[in-house]
């Protein structure tokens, strides 16, 4: 591959980390809020016992983990693209 293929290759890589980790800051930012939600939630479901704070239990806990798997998916995405960085760079140090 070319030196200023890879170069640009690397820019891209680089500014689409940054956005996910931007991305990865807001999401684990919502995930502590929705995860303290679920919790208080939780415990107003054990005090009243009723049906409907049961619900809101169930709906605050399947927020908190849908955020919970798109930080997940966030973090896996981070991983593939600093792969692709150091892959990058190990083309652009050994010339090829």
């Amino acid at each position: 591959m070319a030196r200023p293929v890879i170069e640009r290759r690397l820019t891209e890589v680089g500014e689409r980390l940054q956005r996910l980790r931007s991305d990865l800051a807001v999401a684990e930012e919502q995930l502590a809020h929705l995860s303290a939600d679920a919790t208080d939630a939780r415990v107003r479901a054990l005090v009243s016992e009723t049906a409907q704070s049961g619900g809101e239990h169930r709906n605050a806990e399947r927020h908190a983990r849908a955020m919970e798997r798109h930080r997940d998916d966030v973090v896996a995405d981070i991983a593939r693209l600093e792969a692709t960085q150091d892959d990058l760079l190990d083309r652009m140090g050994s010339g090829d």
